[in-house]
């Protein structure tokens, strides 16, 4: 029986597994560019829809095209890139957005089935995430498999987020700054929860992480829309842009300065050890 012998100069394996986590650390940024995102979900689907000439089916199969090249980027990739991940929330937001539209207003399907149907839809992807994993740690994303039911279950997030806000904003008929303010204190209240009353960290930003859906559609909407229906009338073209801009800055920020990557990079004897 041969033992093997541990060499001082290599980091454990485990900091190995955390270093090459293709998701980045959940600071500041992370929540600020994910409702950027959402918003530019919002607006950008409405506005390929009314201008790109293609209709809802056929903006749906370019931008999931779209969609699809850029995740084969990132699974090829053997780290997280700031530049290619934020691209695909980017793209997976207007999809979301899409899929939840084309049920509604294609099909027909009432905004309190597909709200249901996306719940469970996130609720299997959850179960067998775990099943299979053992875990639902963003901070373990470290395997093909784990990544491919991260990005199915960011999907179904981003889908549920906009026909459960749909569902929201329709039935109580909420003003868009209303409906916003009502989504950032659900948001709020959830890191209270976790922060003083203990929910699990895991649970904590997953059910925000829904929950910034409708908070970025609500804002998105109310720049967007006219005046004359609770909005400021900035338009889809300048909301995307301006947000999209916003959002560029920030991940060229953080793919210089890896702030968002921080918290892994850090001598292997003190990788933590309770993080979610």
């Amino acid at each position: 029986m041969t033992h093997e012998i541990s060499d001082p100069t290599k980091p454990p394996k485990t900091a190995l597994r955390a270093r090459w986590n293709k998701v980045p650390d959940v600071t500041v940024y992370f929540w600020i560019i994910k409702v950027l995102c959402t918003t530019v979900g919002e607006t950008a689907a409405d506005l390929l829809d009314q201008n790109a000439g293609l209709g809802l089916t056929g903006v749906s199969l370019l931008m999931s095209g779209l969609l699809a090249v850029v995740l084969v980027v990132q699974f090829r990739t053997r780290a997280y890139r700031a530049g290619v991940y934020w691209l695909a929330v980017a793209l997976i937001s207007v999809v979301g957005t899409l899929i939840s539209d084309n049920l509604t207003d294609n099909m027909g399907v009432p905004l309190e089935v597909s709200t249901t149907v996306f719940a469970l839809a996130l609720a299997v992807v959850f179960v067998v995430w775990y099943r299979r994993e053992g875990t639902l740690s963003i901070h373990r994303v470290d395997t093909t498999s784990r990544e491919s039911f991260y990005w199915l279950a960011v999907l179904f997030t981003f889908a549920l987020g906009t026909a459960a806000g749909d569902l929201v904003s329709e039935r109580m008929d909420l003003g868009y700054w209303f409906a916003a303010l009502l989504f950032a204190l659900a948001i709020a209240a959830v890191a209270v929860a976790h922060r003083a009353l203990g929910l699990d960290a895991v649970w904590s930003f997953w059910i925000a992480y829904v929950l910034t859906r409708p908070l970025g559609a609500s804002i998105g909407d109310y720049l967007s829309q006219p005046t004359g229906d609770g909005g400021l009338g900035l338009g889809t073209i300048i909301t995307s842009a301006l947000f999209l801009t916003v959002i560029l800055a920030l991940v060229s920020h953080l793919a210089t300065t890896r702030k968002d990557t921080a918290a892994r990079e850090v001598p292997p004897g003190r990788q933590g050890a309770g993080r979610p």
